[in-house]
């Protein structure tokens, strides 16, 4: 039986949300021992080749062409910016606050979108963005008078990364997704290896940690393509808030693996959280039912 396009980009979300996840526990293994600039090296190197045994694979390797490398140029400098933002705060602070912070970005998506991408802000929108707000504060409790530097790089790559999903929206409407991920990896592979460089000195992969880099790899690149897959489906704002289902999966394993605290205001905000995705999935939901799309050519089916 065929799903609506809702219900497809929910299961997309649902591999971004698994992958993620894991790339998160892979990165507090090692992000003592690596730099971010170093593990966005390996990671990107690992993404590279994977994306090319899978365009290979799948026969697609036509699709990959130099069109709109200024697009891609802006979103990778953007999303670079912010993937080693993450992987900094990762090392400073608990994992559910980090992922608190990070999930300010589906609001600066829901009120850019109408500005960047055409798409309409329904007072439900509006109040799921509002809601979510109101978790994550609860969540976070934010001390405006001792802001750490963890907390202020957790909060700068929430604002990178809603700029990320607005470009890779605008990068979905002609590019496949296997051109945006085959740029991502081999600009942000560049990127890397230039800044690892910059000190003078890099430390290579060992035993004991590339298992945890080839995770990273690996997730890094299906939670791109789960996304990417999901925003081809639906709107944007429909698509990031169900990101918020991360915070009380990652406070579990916060506790279980790291000892952190089972905070009981992560579990209240994110009963806040909860109360505005299921409002905008349930707005959304109906009239993208009723409305004829065809399916991606860029989309697994």
């Amino acid at each position: 039986m065929s799903r609506s396009p809702a219900f497809r980009a929910a299961l997309w979300m649902s591999g971004s949300i698994a992958s993620f996840s894991l790339m998160a526990i892979a990165g507090k293994q090692i992000g003592h021992q690596l730099d971010s600039f170093e593990i966005m090296t390996a990671r990107s190197a690992i993404g590279f080749c994977l994306v090319l045994l899978l365009a290979a694979a799948t026969g697609r390797l036509s699709e990959i062409t130099a069109d709109r490398l200024g697009g891609h140029l802006l979103r990778n400098l953007i999303h670079f910016t912010g993937q080693n933002l993450w992987f900094w705060a990762l090392t400073m602070i608990p994992l559910a606050q980090l992922f608190a912070l990070e999930f300010t970005q589906p609001i600066w998506v829901i009120l850019l979108s109408p500005l960047l991408l055409g798409e309409h802000l329904t007072r439900v929108r509006a109040l799921s963005a509002l809601l979510g707000f109101i978790g994550v504060i609860i969540v976070a409790r934010p001390d405006l008078g001792h802001l750490d530097l963890g907390l202020l790089a957790a909060a700068g790559s929430a604002l990178f990364f809603a700029a990320t999903n607005i470009a890779t929206k605008k990068l979905t409407k002609g590019q496949s997704i296997i051109a945006i991920l085959f740029w991502l990896t081999l600009m942000q592979f560049g990127f890397g290896l230039a800044a690892s460089l910059a000190d003078g000195v890099i430390h290579l992969p060992t035993l004991a940690n590339l298992p945890w880099l080839v995770v990273i790899g690996f997730c890094g690149l299906t939670a791109h393509y789960a996304l990417t897959s999901a925003l081809s489906l639906a709107p944007a704002s429909y698509v990031i808030p169900l990101d918020f289902l991360r915070l009380p999966l990652i406070a579990v394993v916060g506790a279980v693996l790291y000892a952190e605290p089972l905070d009981p205001f992560v579990f209240a905000g994110a009963a806040v959280i909860f109360c505005g995705i299921w409002l905008n999935v349930r707005a959304e939901i109906g009239p993208m039912r009723n409305t004829k799309t065809s399916k991606p050519s860029d989309v697994a089916s």
